[in-house]
């Protein structure tokens, strides 16, 4: 079997499990208790902070731990624009791009249904870019917040999250990313990114799925989600999650560590897969920027057959991809990212995502390719869809 859909999850590192175990066994204790097994809990927890913190070019008290990318979305998108609309009711809108993860939409929709906020949904180009010219013209002295995601999970695509997020900062808007896909792939430093909130996830990056973080910048207005007992400096209440933090930041300081040497390499194999498919199957496109992407990305339409009928030969055959995002479950509906892109909804649907981790090899994707190419083939004899 060859996994390539790291976009949706990666395997557990080693020295993740290593370092996490003790505190699943003999460690036990409550970060929040005052005896010694506690001491050792909390101690644990706040090494992890630290670390998590050096990753992101930030102080350990401006980071938050989540259950993972999703929670950390909704807490930064809920929880600034509410504590800001608290603090001046004039501010009653919410900007995001039309490429979000749903965990950032579905943030912005709730406010509108539920407090009065207007959502102002910025478009993007057929490379799935926001520029910095629409964006302005969405920005209004109502404005909450903005959130732009840093890299898109479907088609790969790097949005210029430091020329978009210096935009807002100037109207004194606070800007939050959305960088679970970057993590390991792009520089995550907060202050070169001007950014005030980023998230990450652990699964993405070799850490057990439920363990994230949001990074707040220090005096950013944030209303918690979660009441009770005011941990994470009252801003996500709940007995702290020691193992899954050390888990994070162990994760996330050996893909960062690694990111800059292991980056180019993974970009010149994606890009001689992406040569190899569509030499090999007539018709096919590529979704995203072709050069501003995240190197662990590779998407295509293949018009003329059903994404899902290609993903099925592709496992007959070995291969482990996605049709697309793993976070809308159940959706059968054409992806909103590529419609957003300006494709038409029978196109979108023939659309199979590859995503690789950094171990990935050229003769994984080589053997990828030429499968890829039977697929399709087998697919279009059949007369699908």
């Amino acid at each position: 079997m060859i996994f390539l859909d790291a976009a949706a999850t990666t395997p557990v590192r080693r020295e993740v499990l290593e370092a996490m175990w003790p505190y699943l066994s003999g460690d036990f204790g409550n970060p929040s208790s005052h005896h010694s097994l506690g001491d050792s809990a909390a101690r644990a927890l706040a090494a992890a902070r630290a670390a998590t913190a050096t990753a992101l070019g930030c102080r350990p008290a401006e980071v938050v731990f989540t259950s993972g990318g999703t929670e950390a979305d909704n807490l930064a998108v809920k929880g600034i624009a509410l504590a800001r609309q608290a603090g001046d009711p004039r501010l009653n809108r919410v900007v995001i791009s039309a490429v979000e993860h749903p965990a950032v939409e579905e943030s912005a929709r709730y406010l509108e249904r539920m407090h009065g906020f207007a959502v102002d949904v910025v478009p993007v180009d057929s490379c799935g870019r926001v520029t910095a010219e629409a964006l302005a013209a969405a920005l209004r002295p109502e404005t909450a917040l903005v959130s732009i995601m840093y890299a898109n999970n479907e088609v790969g695509t790097v949005q210029p999250v430091a020329r978009l997020a210096a935009l807002a900062r100037a109207q004194g808007i606070p800007f939050h990313t959305d960088a679970v896909q970057a993590a390991g792939w792009l520089p995550l430093d907060t202050a070169a990114l001007g950014v005030d909130a980023l998230s990450i996830s652990g699964h993405k990056l070799g850490a057990p799925k439920g363990c994230g973080a949001l990074y707040v910048r220090s005096r950013t207005p944030l209303e918690p989600l979660l009441h009770g007992g005011g941990q994470e400096r009252g801003r996500r209440s709940g007995t702290g999650n020691v193992a899954g933090a050390v888990a994070l930041a162990t994760a996330l300081t050996l893909a960062q560590s690694s990111q800059r040497d292991r980056a180019a390499d993974v970009a010149a194999l994606r890009d001689g897969f992406i040569r190899e498919v569509l030499a090999g199957v007539p018709g096919a496109v590529v979704t995203g920027d072709p050069h501003d992407r995240l190197p662990s990305i590779a998407s295509f339409c293949f018009p003329g057959t059903s994404g899902e009928s290609v993903l099925l030969e592709l496992e007959r055959r070995g291969i482990i991809c996605s049709s697309g995002s793993a976070c809308a479950a159940g959706s059968d509906e054409p992806s909103p990212v590529l419609l957003a892109l300006g494709l038409s909804a029978d196109v979108a649907q023939t659309a199979v995502r590859f995503s690789f981790d950094p171990a990935i090899t050229a003769a994984e994707l080589h053997e990828a390719s030429a499968a890829v190419r039977a697929a399709v083939g087998s697919v279009q004899a059949l007369g699908a869809p």
